[in-house]
């Protein structure tokens, strides 16, 4: 079995036509999401995501690269040190 990392995914989206694209990564790889809370902030016009996963290193990159690629997406992601 491979080991597994904790991390945290960090998300801003400024543009709200790329959240249906956005959510379709979420779902691709959703068996690996402990957790997720998503806040509108309406004043600035942009949402915030904090996604919580329990996955292999190489697999939460290849979803942090695929939500940062999308037009108007914003992500980073901490990882633990375990």
């Amino acid at each position: 079995m491979e080991e597994t990392r904790i991390a945290v995914l960090s998300v801003i989206v400024q543009r709200r036509e790329s959240a249906q694209q956005l959510n379709a990564c979420l779902s691709a790889f959703g068996e690996y999401i402990v957790g997720r809370m998503g806040i509108p902030y309406r004043g600035k016009n942009v949402s915030v995501l904090c996604v919580v996963l329990d996955a292999p290193a190489a697999v939460i990159n290849a979803l942090t690269g695929k939500i940062g690629q999308l037009e108007g997406v914003t992500a980073k992601t901490l990882f633990s040190q375990f």
